[in-house]
Formats: C-alpha cells, sequence, structure tokens
C-alpha cells in the first residue's frame, strides 16, 4: 500500500510512519522541510506546504491512502496562523485525495473541538462541537473536522481521531513546556488540584491511527469522530508531580484558584495582544480553564469500531517517558 502521511516529520507522524513501515507500506511524508532521518528509512520525503493546492495534489498521486497529521498547535497567535494550516490545509488534503481517487483519509483531530468552558466527565461520540472558542486552535480544529467528515462518501472514506494530552519518548510540546514553566516559577496547582483528565501514549495515537485505517478498510466507521486515550483518567497534578519527581524535580505545591487564574490570562492576553511582538503569554484562559476541570471520555466506540486498546499500562509509559526526558536534559 502506498501511503502519505503529511507532518510524518512530528511527534505522533513520525509514530504513524514507523508503524506503517513496519508493516510494510511504501511511505511518503509531506512538510514544510527536508527530513533526513525519515529519507535514510526509505520514506519519500515531499517538501511542501499544506496551504499549496497543486503541491498537495502533487503529493497525494499514486496514494491509496492520507493519515493527515499536520497542523498548527498551540494556544497563542493570530487567527490566520491557525486557520491557514488547520482549515485551508485540511481543505487542501481533502480535495487533493477526491481529485487523485485516494480512497481513505484518517483526520488527526483533537478533543478540544468539544470544548464549551465546563468540565466533561466520560463524554463521548454525542458531545456537540464547543462554543465560546478561547484559543484559535481548538476553533479551527473543530472547523476541519466538520468539514472533513462531512466530506466522506462511497469513493473517500474518511474518519476523525481525537488523542487527548499526547505523551511519550521525543515529545516536543507538552511536557517539556510544563517543565521549563516549573523551572521559571510560573507553573501552579489551578483550582482544588483533584481535576482528573485524559491522557494519551504516542504509540498507542500511532497505533490507533492505523487502527482506524484498517477499519475504514473493513466499512466500521466512516464519517465518525472518536476519542483515544489511554483509558485510565489521570489526577492530572499527582500525575505531574511523579513526573517532576522522577526527573529530580521539587513537586508542585503552590496553588491559584480558578477564577483568579482565568483573570490573570485574560490580563496576560490583552498585554500581549497590545505590546507583545512574540512569544506567548504565561497564561491565557483556555489554559487556566484546561488546567483546573475534569476532561476525560468514553472509549467505547474507538474500542467498538476500530478495535482499540491501548497496549501501555500508565507505569510503563511513564518510564520510558520519564528515560526520554532525563535523556534530553529536562
Amino acid at each position: 500500500m502506498e501511503v502519505l502521511v503529511t507532518g510524518g516529520g512530528g511527534f505522533v507522524g513520525s509514530y504513524v510512519i514507523e508503524r506503517l513501515l513496519a508493516r510494510g507500506d511504501r511511505v511518503r511524508s509531506l512538510g514544510r522541510s527536508p527530513q533526513p532521518a525519515l529519507a535514510a528509512k526509505g520514506v519519500q520525503v515531499i517538501c511542501g506546504d499544506l496551504a499549496d493546492t497543486e503541491e498537495v495534489r502533487a503529493a497525494c498521486v499514486g496514494v491509496d491512502a492520507v493519515f493527515h497529521v499536520a497542523a498548527k498547535a498551540g494556544v497563542w497567535g493570530t487567527w490566520d496562523s491557525f486557520y491557514t494550516p488547520n482549515v485551508v490545509g485540511t481543505r487542501n488534503v481533502v480535495a487533493a485525495c477526491q481529485a487523485e481517487g485516494v480512497g481513505r483519509l484518517v483526520y488527526t483531530s483533537t478533543p478540544s473541538v468539544v470544548f464549551n468552558g465546563q468540565s466533561i466527565r466520560g463524554g463521548g461520540q454525542e458531545l456537540p462541537y464547543g462554543r465560546d472558542w478561547l484559543c484559535h486552535y481548538a476553533h479551527t480544529k473543530a472547523i476541519a473536522e466538520q468539514e472533513a467528515l462531512a466530506a466522506n462518501s462511497d469513493t473517500l472514506r474518511i474518519v476523525a481521531l481525537r488523542p487527548h494530552l499526547i505523551f511519550g519518548p521525543g515529545d516536543p510540546h507538552l511536557l517539556p513546556r510544563v517543565i521549563e514553566s516549573v523551572r521559571a516559577g510560573r507553573l501552579k496547582i489551578v483550582g482544588d488540584g483533584a481535576n482528573r483528565v485524559d491522557v494519551s501514549y504516542v504509540a498507542d495515537v500511532a497505533a490507533a491511527h492505523l487502527n482506524a485505517l484498517d477499519a475504514l478498510d473493513a466499512g466500521h466507521c466512516a464519517g465518525q469522530a472518536y476519542f483515544i486515550s489511554q483509558g485510565e483518567p489521570v489526577a492530572l497534578w499527582p500525575w505531574l508531580n511523579q513526573i517532576l519527581e522522577g526527573l529530580g524535580h521539587p513537586p508542585l505545591t503552590k496553588r491559584m484558584p480558578a477564577q483568579l487564574a482565568y483573570a490573570a490570562g485574560a490580563v496576560a492576553e490583552g498585554i500581549w495582544k497590545l505590546f507583545a511582538k512574540s512569544g506567548e503569554p504565561p497564561i491565557t484562559r483556555f489554559v487556566a480553564v484546561e488546567l483546573a476541570k475534569d476532561h476525560y471520555f468514553d472509549l467505547q466506540a474507538a474500542r467498538q469500531d476500530l478495535g482499540f486498546e491501548p497496549a501501555y499500562t500508565m507505569q510503563t509509559a511513564l518510564l520510558k517517558t520519564i528515560e526520554d526526558l532525563k535523556k534530553r536534559g529536562f
């Protein structure tokens, strides 16, 4: 099978490619920069921009399936900086698949598409799309997911996956940013510290992607979106402290009321909009809500339709992650 992975040089994309290669698929990777490590493994690396219709279509010529993993993530930036890669990029991928006769598309989404500022405890596919958006990432991913799923057809079967808080060896975002905030003395426990959240080990996330592709072949999941996680919500702050202690950092003990954190986020956003030319605020309203609320989801649909079951226990996943972070100097 000939498979294209957008963002193959990224965190999740690289794990998806490893699994595809392991089972003998021929793989292409589309990204903005050369990826010599992928090329050395036999991956056809294509440099291109998701916003360029012709470059995306050219990457899809002769492809049987596409994993659209690439996206701009983050909690801060202009609307256009998120809309162009996340919405326009996804439109171009869908259009290229349709034009080139690609039969299957697995779209990497996020649970943030159902963000509504409230706690979510075991919610499933019945959850509506969000409202009162507090960050452009969540908003643009919701637009892109809806448009992608609306394009599902008999000739192009499409499924969306929503992995939550992805961590593991090679993580360039989640835990490194937490550790940097701890080192800078910026991170505090927000709220009562008892909130529970889903997290997702990257190797299991990659496995879910291949399961989704196989499920599309079997006709089980086209046009649907599925939450993905380890299936065992963690108490966020003890979980982070376990990682910090494993790395030799002092645990988090200082607290900030949730309402105060939200207000601080609003003030920081205002200051950054007026005066900051780069970087991002130390806290935003979206981050304040996410750090204080429960957000975990029901995996029953993914288990039933995709045959997804995490292969790694939380203990094993944490040990591998902590070992990798130590090697990288965190």
